[in-house]
């Protein structure tokens, strides 16, 4: 098997990819800035760095949005500038496998593929994989079994839930909640009850200390906002409890819909997710008790895993080494554009 092999899972924030011939993964903010019409200034982290603090000849941007690429140039620029200089890999007659979300229409799913195939470097090989099949590998799961497992990604713009057996998706759906709603709920709640006015980063440093899906410890972090009465820049001090009130309706619609897709799975798949369990990833997942509140609805026990961000391009990675997944990869068929 050639060593040249790449996994890449193009999320919102972040931009992931697994090179076979280090065995390693790369995870840098999938943002770039661009100076004036075309020259890229900065990408990656630096690039994030710049975000909602750049000049306005630098356009920070980030080129996938709720789950597909919005500005294919500049994607395609900042992957390969990652798998050049922070991979160190060969690019050249290289095999990639992609992850894709599974609610997308075919022409978004050849936007993922052209990515790598329609390029100077001429990929030997695309493959796409449905983003929650690579999910269930990256977490250790056979999912060759007649065995029904749930999946719940929360990302940063969508959740994708996903109930899997025998290699395929039996029901999924997929939200307009994640990471992103969460932080500007935090934002607009505290605009609206405290007159204070910050910014995205601002909100999910308070997301990541402060959040919690269910009332408890009472923890504080103190923030720097502007004043919207008198304009000015202020410190305050912010509670957990405040947190758990500006993003209770998010995590509880999130929990709910997990209930709705449980309602619609088949009952012999739904005993088997009883036995197992859901099985909670994605970095919003890491907001504290939300497996408890998922628990607490479905009375179902939430298995979390230790590196919920990376589970994708884990699971890509696997596929493309053990026989035994190799068919979980797919060639789009380039005869429905032609």
């Amino acid at each position: 098997m050639a060593s040249n092999i790449y996994g890449a899972d193009l999320g919102t924030c972040n931009l992931k990819v697994y090179s076979k011939s280090s065995d390693s993964v790369v995870s840098i903010k999938n943002t770039i800035a661009i100076k004036g019409k075309n020259q890229i200034y900065a990408y990656g982290d630096d690039a994030y760095a710049m975000y909602e603090k750049a000049p306005s000849d630098i356009n920070v941007s980030f080129p996938v949005v709720r789950g597909v690429i919005s500005d294919f140039n500049n994607m395609q620029n900042l992957i390969f500038e990652l798998i050049t200089n922070y991979a160190h890999g060969k690019i050249k007659n290289a095999e990639f496998i992609v992850a894709v979300p599974t609610a997308i229409t075919e022409v978004e799913k050849k936007a993922f593929h052209d990515l790598f195939y329609k390029n100077k470097y001429k990929a030997k090989k695309v493959l796409l994989c449905e983003k929650p099949i690579a999910d269930a590998v990256g977490l250790g799961l056979d999912v060759t079994e007649p065995t029904g497992r749930m999946i719940v990604d929360i990302g940063a713009d969508t959740t994708e839930i996903s109930v899997i057996s025998l290699k395929g998706l039996v029901i999924s759906d997929l939200l307009s909640i994640g990471g992103n709603k969460i932080d500007e709920s935090i934002a607009t709640y505290l605009k609206r009850n405290f007159n204070l006015l910050i910014g995205q980063k601002t909100a999910m440093q308070l997301k990541e200390s402060l959040a919690s899906a269910k009332e408890g410890e009472v923890l504080s972090d103190v923030v720097v906002g502007r004043d919207v009465v008198s304009g000015l820049p202020i410190e305050q001090e912010i509670t957990s409890d405040i947190i758990y009130e500006a993003i209770k309706d998010n995590v509880n619609s999130i929990c709910n819909s997990i209930k709705l897709v449980l309602e619609k799975t088949p009952p012999e798949l739904a005993r088997d997710i009883i036995r197992d369990g859901i099985y909670l990833t994605g970095g919003s997942s890491k907001i504290t008790k939300l497996d408890e509140l998922c628990t607490d609805l479905t009375n179902i026990q939430v298995n979390t895993c230790e590196f919920p961000m990376e589970s994708v391009v884990l699971g890509l990675n696997t596929i493309v080494s053990d026989p035994k997944y190799s068919g979980l990869g797919y060639e789009l068929k380039s005869k429905i554009f032609s």
